[in-house]
């Protein structure tokens, strides 16, 4: 497997997905079976699940904070942290994952598009900023309210709204010359689009994962392998 170089002028735009939380044993968003760790996605990831039945949903992200609690960020994790350390802010990542195995591997430069696990949000959206929110709740009488007086909700973003920071991602994608998009479908957008505004840009675009994706056609090179296998060593640094 060859390297990708890496030069003093570039500028690298990383993209993660299910596939490198798959890998330290988190479930991916959608199994083969259409489901998601037992449910469908119309019950616990919607606006319409959460108004119908709000514990059903929090039960459901509890118990995904417990699985997160218990996982550690793989190899794949800390080779991109490693690789921010050295190229300092002409990095910057972007995830689709909700969990915090990046930062629990020393990456600074990121946001996740789809909220974060561990903060929680008023269901109002009264404009109060999310808050930080680990507990593992055992009934909706435990969950917190807002000073506004709504009831805090996950900071996932559910179908049907608006991914986060989606301003920030279009400028960094701008100013990219190298994007990598680690470990998702290519399936799920708008995050599939981003190597096509890449491309626009003229940046080299690279995938790594275990089986090429939907939207392979639109690299520059395709890597197949298990990130955590793939990543360590694959980047030389000019």
């Amino acid at each position: 497997m060859s390297v990708i170089t890496i030069a003093p002028t570039d500028r690298v735009f990383v993209l993660t997905g299910a596939g490198i939380s798959a890998e330290s044993g988190l479930p991916t968003f959608r199994a083969s079976d259409g489901l998601w760790a037992g449910h469908r996605v119309e019950e616990v990831c919607t606006p319409e699940a959460l108004r119908r039945d709000p514990w059903m949903v929090w039960d459901f992200y509890s118990k995904r904070r417990a699985d997160n609690a218990s996982a550690k960020p793989n190899p794949a994790h800390i080779a991109l942290a490693e690789l921010e350390q050295r190229i300092g802010d002409r990095f910057f990542l972007c995830t689709q994952n909700v969990d915090d195995l990046h930062e629990r591997a020393g990456s600074v430069r990121l946001i996740h598009m789809h909220g974060e696990l561990n903060k929680a949000h008023c269901e109002r959206d009264c404009g109060r900023p999310p808050v930080e929110d680990r507990s593992i709740y055992a009934s909706l009488s435990e969950v917190g309210h807002c000073p506004c007086g709504g009831r805090l909700r996950p900071h996932i973003v559910f179908f049907g709204e608006i991914p986060y920071e989606m301003d920030r991602i279009q400028e960094e994608i701008g100013k990219a010359t190298l994007m990598l998009v680690v470990g998702t479908s290519g399936s799920v957008y708008p995050a599939a689009s981003f190597v096509h505004w890449a491309r626009q840009n003229g940046a080299r675009t690279v995938y790594i994962g275990p089986e090429p994706p939907l939207n392979a056609h639109a690299f520059t090179s395709v890597v197949e392998g298990n990130a955590g296998e793939a990543l360590p060593g694959l980047f030389q640094v000019q």
